[in-house]
């Protein structure tokens, strides 16, 4: 057992909804273990400049149903030089924290790594929208951006069926297509442009909708992850190439906003209590994963050579299929 006393807590990166659970779970568990917790504003910014309350119970009590982060977040640029974070440990040390507990995604981890050589106890919770943390099957906020997209793509769908025309959906994941693929399997869209399966042939998703089109179909969906090609380059391509009057929709924010769902509720509860119980069994740099529904652990530079929650592969063949 470990002879903690204080930690700190933050939120860092793109805001997930789930954080504000994990946040909670840490403070009434570390109340639990008698241990004191710092709440950090602005993620790794807030390290660097100390921008800190301390929380209790009554702090955290109500705010599970709450979408974004209330301890807000950033990117920190001054966290990749070394003199920052020097303060940063610094300011840690100097206010006798004992641990930090951070909650984001694959930016966050490589902050943590790199925090390791100032000699900082980090636990790491995954948090992202984008599922993008390989070492574990599930990370905070996925399960509300799918369901947010998914929900906003259905709207989208019923407009482009009244006006018989191509709706082309963007949706967010940078190099992870599972919210375009989860939300796009949801809403029958008719083709999937997966990050991971991208092959640059737009010609099989305007020969599809050509198809469908010759069946009698008079409304089409097609769902993008971002960054994977231009959604109004493809929308107008389809326009050229079918004939078929083409719109274009970036859901972009909307994503990482709204109530969390039960899901991301649940496991932010666990993840939070999780990491505490992993700073009392004095574990040293971990991350907070989930593999076959169970919470586990891993070192921090090894979660970087992990490749748990690659793309499915059963999964976007089923989603060829349902496509059809």
């Amino acid at each position: 057992m470990s002879n903690i006393k204080k930690i700190a807590v933050l939120t860092s990166g793109g805001d997930a909804p789930g954080m504000n659970s994990a946040v909670r779970a840490v403070v009434f568990s570390a109340f639990q273990f008698g241990i004191e917790v710092v709440g950090v504003f602005r993620g790794y910014e807030g390290l660097i400049d100390w921008e800190v309350k301390n929380l209790d119970l009554e702090d955290v009590r109500n705010i599970n149903n709450r979408g974004g982060t209330f301890l807000y977040t950033s990117r920190s640029e001054r966290f990749l030089q070394p003199e920052y974070r020097k303060q940063a440990a610094d300011n840690l040390r100097k206010n006798g924290v004992d641990a930090l507990v951070a909650i984001g995604g694959d930016g966050t981890l490589r902050g943590a790594i790199a925090f390791q050589s100032e000699g900082i106890n980090t636990i790491l919770i995954p948090g992202t929208i984008d599922r993008d943390v390989s070492c574990t099957e599930y990370t905070l906020g996925f399960d509300t951006a799918a369901n947010t997209a998914m929900e906003a793509i259905d709207r989208i769908r019923d407009s482009s069926v009244s006006h018989g025309r191509c709706s082309v959906v963007e949706v967010m994941g940078r190099k992870r297509g599972y919210i375009a693929l989860w939300a796009g399997m949801a809403t029958s869209a008719d083709a999937i442009v997966l990050p991971e399966k991208w092959d640059g042939n737009f010609d099989s998703i305007t020969d599809a909708i050509k198809r469908r089109h010759a069946d009698g179909r008079n409304s089409y969906l097609v769902v993008v992850a971002e960054g994977v090609t231009d959604a109004p380059e493809l929308a107008e391509l389809i326009r050229k190439k079918t004939g078929i009057e083409s719109r274009v929709s970036v859901l972009g924010y909307i994503q990482r906003g709204g109530q969390p769902t039960a899901k991301d509720r649940m496991y932010g509860s666990l993840m939070g209590a999780f990491a505490v119980e992993l700073l009392q069994m004095g574990k040293q740099n971990r991350i907070v994963a989930i593999k076959n529904d169970i919470l586990i652990d891993y070192d921090l530079e090894e979660a970087l050579d992990i490749q748990n929650n690659m793309l499915d592969s059963f999964q976007y063949e089923l989603s060829l299929r349902l496509s059809e």
